[in-house]
């Protein structure tokens, strides 16, 4: 009975001494922390450059050929083959550019197969990521040109947002316009606006073709989110840079060699830097 009586006496004792180890582990983790801090303490942040260039190849390791040798053959496979040619060396550049022209030409054919018709297109100049050297060109040079995984997509703008659109546009000091879009802007701001030589009615419908990634307003392109009738296929050969492929075969199948130049589809009146 004697012992019955002792236990919740007992039972306190512990918790109090659990309590006690609590706060000793406590204080020695502190101390702990306070010892590091006072050891190890940053003075200061370097850095180097290293130049990764073809003088590497002077000595080239045998055994590392021969890891990546199959490698290689497997990635060539896919990256290799010819999908069509190209007139002229073409790269992209604001506010216009010959490789963005193209690349915008291709998405409203690209709308065909899926009875899309569209007025213009755009195609943002971030999302160019590479050049087209003059000849062939392959699957692996349209992967680096447009590497993203970005689907074409179409919608409806009115007059009005197209208008807005083309604003945003001058904003960012150009981007990829296609064939018929006449725009002239001065430090970075819309002068006049003709679609097909033609000014653009507010109240009118147009449709666009472009990007899905731009469809979401991305770039500061915002006036696309008020888009209406979207049509924005995810399947993977919607990618952008299959229907570019299909543009080069379609052309090459024609016997012709893929051209585009500059047209004054966006020119510039800037009067700053």
């Amino acid at each position: 009975m004697f012992i019955f009586l002792l236990l919740p006496n007992f039972f306190v004792f512990l918790q109090k001494i659990v309590s006690l180890m609590k706060n000793i582990k406590f204080l020695f983790v502190i101390m702990l922390l306070a010892s590091c801090t006072t050891h190890y303490r940053m003075v200061g942040i370097d850095r180097t450059r290293m130049l990764i260039d073809k003088s590497y190849d002077a000595a080239p390791s045998a055994e590392a050929q021969a890891f990546l040798a199959p490698y290689q053959h497997d990635v060539d496979s896919i990256m290799k083959p010819i999908v069509g040619q190209i007139a002229r060396y073409m790269s992209a550049s604001k506010p216009e550019s010959e490789l963005s022209n193209l690349l915008c030409d291709i998405l409203v054919w690209g709308g065909g197969p899926f009875g899309e018709k569209p007025d213009f297109s755009i195609y943002n100049m971030g999302g160019i990521r590479a050049a087209f050297a003059k000849g062939n060109v392959t699957f692996g040079d349209v992967v680096d040109v447009a590497p993203f995984e970005n689907k074409i997509c179409f919608m409806t703008l009115t007059g009005e947002k197209v208008l807005e659109l083309f604003s945003q546009v001058a904003s960012r000091g150009g981007e990829g316009v296609s064939h018929g879009v006449e725009l002239r802007i001065a430090n970075r701001k819309l002068l006049s606006a003709k679609l097909h030589g033609k000014e653009i009615d507010p109240k009118a419908n147009y449709r666009v073709a472009t990007l899905d990634y731009l469809a979401q307003g991305n770039d500061g392109l915002l006036a696309f989110k008020d888009g209406t009738d979207v049509v924005s296929p995810q399947e993977e050969r919607n990618n952008v840079r299959f229907i570019i492929m299909d543009y080069f075969r379609a052309e090459a199948a024609e016997g012709r060699v893929v051209d585009a130049k500059m047209e004054g589809r966006i020119i510039s009146e800037d009067t700053t830097n």
